[in-house]
C-alpha cells in the first residue's frame, strides 16, 4: 500500500457531474467493461444523472469485490474518490477475482448535496418487505417537529434544541441516536424516511445483483462507502452481519479487529431498519462479505443541525438552487459529510486502499 500524493488527491471531485466523469475516464483507461443505468430526474444545473457500473475481470470469476459508493448521496465524494484511485492504481488482479464498481447508486443525492433520494427516502432505510407492517420508532415520533422544526430561526431553532436536549438527558445517548437516525416511516419530510415503497436506487440494486450474477458466486465482498459519523477521518469496517454467522467471521478475518457490529453494541453507528447491508445480504445470500467503511468527520449533533436544514428547505417545494439561503444549507451538508481538507482525503484513500487489499487477499485465498 504506498503512500498518497498530492496528485492522488486529484481523485476527488468538486461535485457529481466532476465525479461521474473521472469515474468513467479512470473506468475507460483501466480497461472495464462500462455501462450505465440512466436516472430519470436531472441534478440542479440540469445535468444527466446515472449510476454507471465498471467490471474488471472474467465474466465468470468465482469471487467478486463490489465498491458501492454514494448509498447516502452527498456521502458519495469518498467512495467516489476510493473507486477512482483504485481504477488508476489497479493492476493484475487475483487470480479468480473479478471487480464490480457501482459508481453513485444514489446519483440524485449525490448531485442536490442530500443524504436522501428525489423522494426524501434514505436508501439505507429502505430494504424492507413493504407487505408488512412497518417499523415504529416511537422516539422519532415524539421528536418530529423538533428534529426537523417549522422555520430556521434562532427563536425556533432554541426550543426544538431544549426538547431535543431533554430528551437525550432523560433516555440517554444511545436512545436518543436511535430515535434520530434509527429509520422512520411515517413523516416523508423527516430525517431517516424508509419510503412506502422499493425507491429507483434500491430496483437498479436489484437488477445490478440479477445482471451480474451475484448470487451464483464462491464468494461475494461488498465495500460500501458512507461518511458522517466518527473520529474525523477514521474509517471504521462495520459489519451488519447476523452475530456469529459465516459473514461475521470471514470480515473479522479479512479486515481484522477493527470491525464492529452494531448488533452487539460496538460501532459507532446504532443497530437501524431498512439497511442496504440487509438487502443485499437477502438479494446475495450465503457468499456475501458486506461492510460499511464509516469515514469519521464531525460531532453526531453538528450532523443533525445541517440534516434539520437540508430537510427543512426541502420541505419547502420548489428549491432555488442559487439562492443564498440554499447555497449556505448545500455548504453545510457538503462540510459534513465531505470535509474536503488535505488530511481527511489522505486519510481517506489510505484506509481505503488497505480494505480493498484486504479484501481481495481475502477473496483470492477463496478462490484456491
Amino acid at each position: 500500500m504506498s503512500s498518497v500524493t498530492p496528485s492522488d488527491l486529484s481523485a476527488f471531485a468538486v461535485d457529481y457531474r466532476q465525479a461521474r466523469a473521472a469515474f468513467l475516464t479512470a473506468a475507460t483507461q483501466a480497461g472495464a467493461r462500462i455501462s450505465t443505468h440512466d436516472h430519470p430526474l436531472t441534478g440542479p444545473k440540469g445535468e444527466a444523472l446515472a449510476t454507471d457500473l465498471a467490471w474488471l475481470g472474467d465474466a465468470d470469476a468465482q469471487t467478486v469485490l463490489v465498491l458501492l459508493s454514494a448509498t447516502h448521496g452527498v456521502e458519495g465524494f469518498s467512495g467516489s474518490a476510493a473507486q477512482i484511485d483504485f481504477l488508476r492504481r489497479m493492476q493484475a488482479l487475483p487470480h479468480g477475482v473479478a471487480v464490480l464498481i457501482v459508481h453513485a447508486i444514489n446519483p440524485h443525492g449525490f448531485a442536490w448535496l442530500r443524504r436522501v433520494n428525489e423522494d426524501g427516502v434514505d436508501l439505507n432505510r429502505n430494504y424492507i418487505d413493504f407487505s408488512h407492517l412497518l417499523p415504529v420508532n416511537a422516539g422519532y415520533g415524539a421528536l418530529a417537529d423538533a428534529i426537523v422544526p417549522a422555520a430556521l430561526d434562532s427563536a425556533t431553532l432554541e426550543t426544538c434544541d431544549r426538547r431535543l436536549a431533554d430528551y437525550l438527558a432523560t433516555h440517554g445517548r444511545k436512545a436518543y441516536e436511535r430515535a434520530l437516525s434509527g429509520g422512520q416511516y411515517d413523516d416523508p419530510h423527516g430525517l431517516f424516511f424508509g419510503g412506502t415503497r422499493p425507491c429507483w436506487s434500491r430496483l437498479i440494486s436489484e437488477q445490478i445483483v440479477t445482471d451480474f450474477r451475484l448470487a451464483e458466486r464462491k464468494r461475494v465482498a461488498l465495500i460500501d462507502f458512507h461518511t458522517g459519523i466518527g473520529p474525523f477521518g477514521y474509517g471504521e469496517p462495520i459489519c451488519d452481519h447476523p452475530p456469529g454467522s459465516s459473514g461475521v467471521r470471514l470480515a473479522r478475518h479479512w479486515y481484522g479487529d477493527s470491525v464492529t457490529e452494531p448488533a452487539l453494541g460496538t460501532s459507532i453507528s446504532v443497530a437501524k431498519h431498512g439497511l442496504s447491508d440487509y438487502g443485499w445480504m437477502q438479494m446475495v445470500g450465503e457468499p456475501l462479505v458486506f461492510i460499511a467503511l464509516e469515514f469519521g468527520t464531525y460531532p453526531f449533533d453538528v450532523m443533525m443541525q445541517a440534516l434539520r436544514a437540508d430537510h427543512w428547505l426541502h420541505a419547502q417545494g420548489v428549491v432555488d438552487w442559487h439562492e443564498a439561503q440554499t447555497q449556505a444549507i448545500k455548504a453545510g451538508m457538503r462540510k459534513h459529510f465531505y470535509p474536503a481538507t488535505t488530511d481527511w482525503q489522505q486519510m481517506v484513500l489510505v484506509r481505503s486502499r488497505q480494505c480493498i487489499d484486504q479484501a481481495l487477499a481475502g477473496l483470492a485465498a477463496k478462490t484456491g
